[in-house]
């Protein structure tokens, strides 16, 4: 029951931090629409969100690492405590791990060279700058974890190309969403039209914490509980509102960087590396801990700034 509450807490922690970025972008476009669209953007889009993307896209992540199965198959694997189904789970995960470590590990590569971002160390600022050098490191890699899953199962090898191909599709929604915001936000799109884009838009963000949920558990259940309630939570932020979650000012670093270990630990994982149950929460809520702790540090030293101008402007 312990693990089962650490890992659920886990997935919900990191579902709600890998989707912070979404939420703020959203939250901007759901101000503009009338009342009765928001109404709307919380029952059927909510449905959507939880039930439709996040709730297929488990069974769709075990289908590509076995598709031989059928519909019913899967869902039987899924939900099964059948030990032959353990078994059969016990041999697949592997490929599940390497797709999903792929994708997220060139996620937060690629966040580190190409986007612009709050710099918490002077580390960052240098990758930044070094930007043309993304698509090099990212073959090399590929090209690298390739190599070694070729020598072991040469199906770990099309699991990495799976993951490589998923980060680039993905990856040209998120920029393309990024070049549409400004138009999102104006009010000349129509309401239905903008509800439309969100629900695209926050279909493709939803793939990062699908996949990163594989990094906690291949129980699917577990997986559906935890992004469910994970998904929940970042629909409330997108309708009530970001001010708080802005004020964290490198709470996106930790973000990134958490998806980026993870994403290492299940490449890892999949090469036959074991970890106890507790190592990959413990490192999402130790990272997030410290980017949180920085950015509280940031706030507390910009209203003594503040503090000490008003006081000046006072004395003068």
């Amino acid at each position: 029951m312990v693990a089962i509450l650490i890992t659920i807490l886990g997935l919900i922690v990191f579902e709600v931090v890998s989707g912070i970025d979404n939420a703020v972008a959203n939250a901007y476009v759901v101000k503009t629409l009338p009342q009765k669209y928001k109404r709307f953007f919380l029952t059927w889009g909510l449905f959507f969100a939880v039930v439709v993307i996040r709730g297929l896209l488990p069974f769709i992540i075990i289908w590509i690492s076995n598709p031989s199965l059928s519909v019913v198959q899967i869902f039987t694997l899924a939900f099964s405590n059948n030990p032959e189904m353990a078994d059969f789970v016990t041999k697949t995960k592997p490929l599940l791990l390497l797709g999903g470590g792929t994708y997220l590990f060139l996620t937060s590569l690629s966040w580190l060279f190409t986007e612009r971002k709050k710099y918490a160390f002077l580390v960052e600022h240098f990758i930044h700058h070094q930007s043309v050098w993304f698509y090099s490191i990212t073959l090399l890699f590929i090209t690298g974890v390739v190599y070694f899953s070729v020598k072991s199962n040469p199906y770990l090898a099309l699991a990495a190309t799976i993951g490589a191909t998923a980060f680039f599709v993905s990856d040209g929604f998120k920029k393309n969403a990024e070049q549409q915001e400004e138009k999102l936000k104006s009010r000349k799109m129509s309401s239905l039209s903008k509800i439309l884009y969100l629900e695209v838009l926050d279909a493709a963000f939803s793939v990062d914490g699908v996949i990163g949920a594989f990094a906690f558990t291949v129980s699917v259940p577990l997986i559906l509980i935890g992004n469910g309630i994970g998904a929940l939570i970042i629909r409330e932020i997108t309708v009530r509102g970001n001010a708080l979650i802005t004020k964290f000012a490198y709470l996106k670093n930790g973000a990134m960087y958490s998806i980026g270990v993870l994403g290492y630990i299940m490449v890892l994982e999949s090469f036959g590396h074991e970890y106890p149950f507790w190592f990959v929460p413990v490192n999402t809520f130790t990272i997030l801990f410290i980017f949180l702790y920085l950015s509280y540090i940031e706030i507390k030293e910009k209203r003594a700034l503040d503090n000490k101008l008003k006081r000046e402007t006072g004395a003068a």
